[in-house]
């Protein structure tokens, strides 16, 4: 009994120490990269073509079979000593053993080799745009949480100061310095307050559930730890979209993939021109084979099994040059197929190129407009603040109604929500430019 309460304890306490845990922006990442399945795919695709690559070392190689059979036939047969026809059964067999290899065929096989290798580089590849899209897509629902989080401590705040409020009507209408009216409207206030501290605390719970089941993990305790996101500087990151896109060209995985694609298409155009090529082929082989008569007259006896096998043995060499002389133009037309499949997989590169420079373009313009829109939200805040404080004086002294001062309160909320999420909208876009500037930090 003992023992089991001393299970359930460490059991109870190892659960409660996983709810406690803050998870870190690079463990949300490392544990999504771990656990999600396209990038497990995409782990199985790339061990598939490092096989690929072994099929293909394995054209360069020599071919061995052997085999072997036999065959018991019955019937009658002539007999050349009695001159009479017999009764006979007799079994025999064969053992053989042959090997061939490709001398030459045009270098088909070291282009299919090549062909290979390449293959392994865009399992690779895809490998890493995957992991990418994944990194982008955890960090945006991080910052979707810090955002969650900032948003609902604002609103409690709001909530904190309209339940001092209340308490300060009440005195004031018992004391006959506010009319019932504006005791209900600081009731009414506070009520909308609380109704926004729900809301986001249901925006919180949903942007931990969201990123919870990007990572694969529980929902029930996940937690991430904070992050000072600072103040966003005024100054951008990158002077110009150019020098993201020229950065880009040499980091992201989609880019490499279309160039190795060409390559793969120019290999596949020697590939088609081998056939215009002789190939030659050389063999081997070793062969023997064996006999008994199982009707054998009296006085006579078969040969031992190992004689007949010596005997009996014999080798041979051969080899073979094939050349191609005319195949209804399969092969010449087989090779501009090649060729025309190249200048798709150029252009596809060229198109490749001009979306990434159209993307980036309109990221960095989406960088300058969040931070134009942090830096109006930020001025639009001291404005309100100056306001309130304005405001709360004139309330305090009698001259403002309470209708009028939540207006005014009510401008300042909304100016902080909205500063906090052009904030947060301009961290993201940030980090997006980054991301296709092969600079993004995930600490």
């Amino acid at each position: 009994m003992r023992n089991q309460l001393i299970v359930l304890v460490a059991l109870f306490t190892s659960i409660a120490t996983f709810s406690q845990k803050q998870w870190t922006l690079r463990e949300c990442v490392d544990e999504a990269l771990a656990k999600n399945i396209s990038i497990q795919q995409n782990k199985l695709n790339l061990a598939s073509s490092e096989i690929d690559v072994e099929i293909a070392k394995g054209n360069f190689l020599p071919n061995l079979s052997g085999n072997t059979g036999g065959n018991l036939n019955f019937g009658t047969g002539f007999d050349p000593v009695s001159q009479d026809r017999v009764n006979t059964s007799f079994f025999g067999g064969s053992i053989n053993l042959s090997s061939g290899i490709t001398v030459f065929n045009g270098f088909r096989n070291t282009n299919i080799y090549k062909q290979a290798q390449l293959g392994v580089e865009s399992s690779k590849l895809d490998l890493k745009k995957i992991e990418n899209d994944i990194s982008l897509f955890v960090v945006n629902g991080y910052l979707n949480v810090l955002f969650a989080k900032e948003n609902l401590n604002a609103a409690r705040v709001q909530y904190e100061i309209s339940e001092k409020q209340i308490e300060a009507a009440e005195s004031r209408f018992k004391s006959g310095v506010i009319p019932k009216g504006d005791l209900l409207n600081t009731q009414s206030t506070a009520a909308s307050n609380l109704q926004t501290v729900i809301s986001n605390e249901n925006a919180l719970d949903l942007a931990l559930l969201n990123l919870a089941q990007l990572l694969q993990v529980p929902a029930e305790g996940f937690d991430v730890a904070p992050v000072d996101v600072g103040t966003p500087s005024e100054n951008l990151f990158y002077t110009n979209s150019s020098n993201v896109y020229e950065k880009s060209l040499n980091n992201l995985p989609e880019i490499e993939r279309a160039k190795l694609a060409i390559d793969n298409a120019a290999l596949g155009i020697e590939i088609s021109k081998a056939d215009f090529l002789p190939s030659i082929t050389a063999s081997a082989g070793v062969s023997t084979n064996y006999g008994y008569n199982l009707n054998l007259p009296p006085g006579f006896s078969n040969t031992d099994f190992f004689d007949q096998i010596n005997d009996n043995l014999g080798y041979g060499l051969g080899f073979n040059v094939r050349i191609p002389i005319f195949n209804r133009f399969q092969t010449r037309n087989r090779v501009s197929q090649a060729e025309i499949n190249k200048d798709i997989f150029e252009t596809r590169l060229e198109s490749e190129k001009l979306n990434l420079q159209q993307t980036i373009e309109q990221s960095f313009l989406d960088v300058k407009t969040a931070l134009k829109s942090y830096e109006a939200a930020k001025i639009s805040l001291e404005a309100q603040e100056e306001s309130f404080k304005n405001a709360q004086e004139r309330y305090n002294f009698g001259a403002m109604t309470q209708f009028d001062f939540d207006q005014v309160r009510n401008r300042l909320v909304n100016a902080q929500t909205t500063l906090i999420r052009s904030k947060y909208d301009y961290v993201f876009k940030t980090k997006v430019l980054q991301f296709y500037a092969g600079e993004l930090v995930l600490e």
